[in-house]
């Protein structure tokens, strides 16, 4: 992807539009004001999540040009035509900020690139970029698999339609009552969750990995779930009514994905689960049906909070998972629980821990015997989630945690980079 930082390249000619194409883009731009696509694009990306395997983006950040144009966005769609006749599906969408999203299928990377080059140039010959854009990168363009960004594209388009309407999200909302879970307990019955459902990369960065990528975490977002089903209220704020919650939560889980896995087909993937699920006639059921192929490719995940509170149940859990060939994730951890926890006796295969840039403040001391502690299990492996930054991909590979998960592992994957390259050419810069 290109990085130009708002300028145009050093030793290239400008590429300017062709009379033909400026005059199509004029006259369209005349004839037509363009309509604004959020409510359709939402719409699509909820209700159409299951055919969106494949599928990738363009997102053009035209709202960041310096100069504004009012026909930037016919222009960058007359230009997108040119790929429509090669594509088996292409479908583009003006955004109420004056961005431009396309989604699309079958078209080689190359290509695509070379369009959005071209768009780039034309737009900074002419001005340049306010700032980086909402993926953090300073280019005009972004292109991307959806299924690796889906909730970060539905997440900006509807921060976007919250600031333009005066609809805060984050003002505080009262705790959900029994009334309402009961209602919410309903709903979720007859629900279909699969346009809720999100998978994120576990990558490897150890030396010695056989494969780029340890597993695919399943799960589900519970902010777009709360705000589909029970917008007034806050889920959270009430701990015994979110645990009853999340347990139903689980049970609607499995049985999506009982109706199939094809589209988790030849990766080995971890669920978020309670333990108490893990014991219920519910989960038997997906035991049951589990295809062969995944029987020893599935990581059950459970949450330190709830390991500590049902310490007897787990260790039950644990004799369940080993004869059915389960792995077992404990997550949530951070510094302290892992030189507290005796993860090995625990019998756990994999430990979370959730990064925080405090990290990078710890006591010399204590820091050294973090790291004694995690080369001391031989059997658990560490991962390091919610990594945001290349620091934290880069403080991982310092300490010797061989996994690393999120947004900023998703945005080098994106680009197609190997997130062990990623970190290596950080090192050295």
């Amino acid at each position: 992807m290109s990085r130009f930082g708002g300028k145009p390249p050093m030793g290239r000619d400008r590429v300017r539009l062709s009379t033909t194409e400026k005059q199509a883009a004029v006259a369209a731009a005349k004839d037509q004001k363009p309509e604004f696509d959020n409510d359709k694009l939402l719409n699509l990306l909820r209700s159409a999540k299951s055919e969106l395997q494949g599928m990738r983006l363009i997102h053009m950040h035209l709202s960041l040009l310096r100069d504004k144009d009012p026909s930037s966005q016919m222009i960058v769609r007359t230009i997108i035509q040119e790929l429509a006749s090669k594509a088996s599906y292409l479908q583009s969408f003006n955004i109420s900020n004056g961005d431009v999203i396309i989604l699309y299928k079958g078209l080689k990377l190359t290509g695509v690139t070379d369009v959005c080059q071209k768009v780039e140039q034309i737009f900074l010959a002419k001005t340049t970029l306010t700032g980086a854009n909402p993926y953090k990168e300073f280019s005009l363009y972004s292109i991307m698999e959806l299924a690796l960004n889906f909730i970060n594209v539905i997440r900006f388009i509807e921060e976007l339609q919250a600031n333009e309407t005066g609809d805060h999200s984050n003002e505080t909302k009262p705790p959900i009552t029994l009334e309402e879970m009961a209602k919410l307990e309903r709903s979720m019955q007859m629900f279909d969750l699969s346009p809720f459902l999100f998978n994120q990369a576990i990558a490897n960065i150890g030396r010695n990995a056989e494969e780029d990528m340890a597993y695919f975490e399943l799960y589900i977002s519970i902010k777009l779930l709360q705000e589909r089903l029970c917008p007034d209220y806050d889920i959270t704020a009430n701990k015994w009514l979110f645990n009853y919650f999340t347990a139903n939560l689980d049970q609607s889980v499995l049985r999506a994905l009982n109706h199939g896995l094809s589209f988790m087909r030849g990766r080995r993937i971890g669920i978020n689960i309670n333990l108490s699920t893990v014991i219920s006639t519910g989960f038997v059921k997906f035991d049951e049906r589990l295809p062969l192929d995944f029987r020893g490719q599935v990581v059950l995940e459970i949450s330190k909070g709830d390991l500590i509170e049902n310490l007897s149940l787990f260790n039950e859990v644990v004799e369940f998972a080993q004869d059915r060939r389960y792995q077992i994730a404990v997550d949530g951890l951070n510094p302290f629980w892992v030189t507290n926890f005796d993860l090995e006796y625990l019998n756990a295969d994999y430990a979370k821990i959730f990064w925080s840039n405090d990290m990078l403040e710890m006591d010399p001391t204590f820091e050294k015997y973090f790291m004694e502690r995690i080369q001391e299990q031989d059997r658990c492996k560490f991962i390091l989630a919610r990594c945001d930054s290349v620091s934290s991909l880069v403080y991982a590979h310092k300490v010797g945690i061989t996994m690393v998960q999120g947004r900023a592992v998703d945005n080098i994957l994106r680009k197609g980079v190997s997130v062990r390259e990623a970190i290596a050419h950080a090192k050295v810069a």
